[in-house]
């Protein structure tokens, strides 16, 4: 997915793998039409090399909210951060870092 260029491979493969799943899930799926799904790749990517320990880049925090305005029930946004753990585990990211990845993507839920 072009756009993801600028972040490390780790979150790149995780991004669109991630994606896919949302996209293949019956009921998460029509969320994701019309969106600009390069725009949002580059929002989660940000919030995921973030919560790996990376850098921000320019700014002080990551994107929030890249979920937020698809108009997700609380279930359906737990189930998209589940579909990211799977793909981290997948990944054999270590359990630890997973689990900043999970907090970083259920905190954006909560603002």
């Amino acid at each position: 997915m072009s756009g993801l260029g600028a972040y490390p491979v780790e979150a790149r493969v995780a991004v669109v793998r991630w994606l896919r799943l949302v996209a293949a899930d019956a009921e998460l799926a029509p969320y994701l039409i019309g969106v600009d799904r390069v725009r949002l790749a580059g929002h989660l990517a940000l919030t995921l090399t973030v919560a790996l320990g990376g850098p921000a880049g320019d700014i002080a925090r990551p994107v929030a909210g890249a979920w937020r305005g698809l108009g997700l029930t609380e279930e359906q946004h737990r189930r998209v951060v589940d579909y990211l753990a799977g793909v981290l585990w997948a990944l054999d990211v270590p359990a630890g870092t997973v689990d900043a990845a999970r907090r970083a993507f259920a905190d954006e839920a909560a603002g």
